[in-house]
């Protein structure tokens, strides 16, 4: 459902990679933008999909993930406010390859891809931009293939957890994890059962390196729990 919220930064100011638009890019780029909001799990596009916006998140999150046989799933990346998504397929003449749902309640502005591309046409600028971002999506994919085949149970839950803490900080005590994710996202993050990661979780919280209240996740020895994410 699209909605209009005159409160809301412009979309070229929610993130810093518009900063290269010139006047007349910066207006064609807010006329054609939609403020949307999502509701906690409702998807935002499918696999198989034509690409025809991307997104900018505002606020919440969401999850990009890709279905299999069998009703499991595998979650690939999250996004977090500021960051951008759903454009890969559009630069690479596909369909989308994975799909994308609001973990919580989320704000995003969609922009068409259409609109997009002809800007990147005359702004050489925000075309590094995007290799840039693209470049940086694929290093972290590398990281993450390394890390799912190589760590064990223990040291894949830790650098999920890890990443939660580095990507979206923590609530005003900085220990708990800023919103709470859902058991089985955590799991299929860090390429795991949903009952191996309830059960690593609660290891590591009889160890006092977490404590655990519902899907609030409350970190007390950081450096340890960092420790077993480097060493798998």
């Amino acid at each position: 459902m699209v909605y209009f919220n005159k409160d809301l930064l412009p979309v070229d100011e929610i993130n810093p990679m518009w900063k290269s638009l010139n006047t007349a890019e910066r207006m064609y780029l807010r006329e054609n933008a939609k403020y949307e909001e999502f509701k906690r799990g409702s998807i935002i596009y499918r696999e198989g999909a034509a690409p025809t916006h991307m997104y900018c998140l505002i606020s919440g999150k969401v999850k990009i993930f890709r279905d299999f046989v069998g009703g499991r799933s595998q979650l690939v990346r999250i996004i977090g406010p500021g960051e951008s998504f759903a454009y890969r397929a559009y630069f690479a003449g596909e369909n989308f390859m994975t799909s994308a749902a609001a973990v919580d309640n989320s704000e995003a502005y969609s922009l068409p891809l259409t609109v997009v591309g002809q800007i990147l046409k005359s702004n050489n600028s925000l075309a590094v931009e995007f290799i840039k971002l693209l470049s940086r999506d694929l290093g972290v994919m590398d990281i993450r293939v390394v890390s799912l085949t190589q760590k064990h149970v223990r040291g894949r839950l830790a650098e999920t957890l890890v990443m939660l803490m580095d990507k979206y900080g923590t609530e005003e005590d900085g220990k708990t994890l800023w919103g709470g994710m859902p058991r089985e996202d955590l799991a299929s993050f860090s390429n795991m059962t949903i009952s191996n990661a309830i059960r690593t979780l609660s290891n590591f919280a009889s160890e006092g390196i977490i404590e655990l209240d519902g899907r609030r996740i409350r970190v007390l020895d950081e450096e340890k729990l960092r420790r077993i994410s480097q060493l798998g």
